[in-house]
């Protein structure tokens, strides 16, 4: 019996983003060789206008993201904080 390999891929700040890009694109090139592959993409939403964003994941191929914190602005401890409660 195969299994399937899951994958939680977590992004929250733009360094983030083009750290995950290749890492989302290598599962997916395995799942179209066959491999059980499953990938999720949750995004913090620490950067959530269009700027700090979406522009990234446009010029990176990024999917949209399965999942979204929505943890918003405010100080690093803040945001921290509502990822944690978020992701919990």
């Amino acid at each position: 019996m195969r299994k399937t390999l899951k994958v939680l891929v977590v992004a929250g700040a733009r360094p983030n983003f083009m750290k995950v890009a290749p890492l989302l694109a290598a599962f997916e090139t395995r799942r179209a060789h066959g491999d059980d592959v499953e990938a999720l993409l949750v995004h913090t939403g620490q950067h959530y206008d269009a700027k700090m964003s979406d522009n990234f994941f446009r010029d990176l191929g990024l999917p949209e993201p399965d999942i979204c914190l929505d943890a918003g602005s405010g100080s690093h401890a803040e945001q921290t904080a509502r990822v944690m409660v978020s992701f919990e």
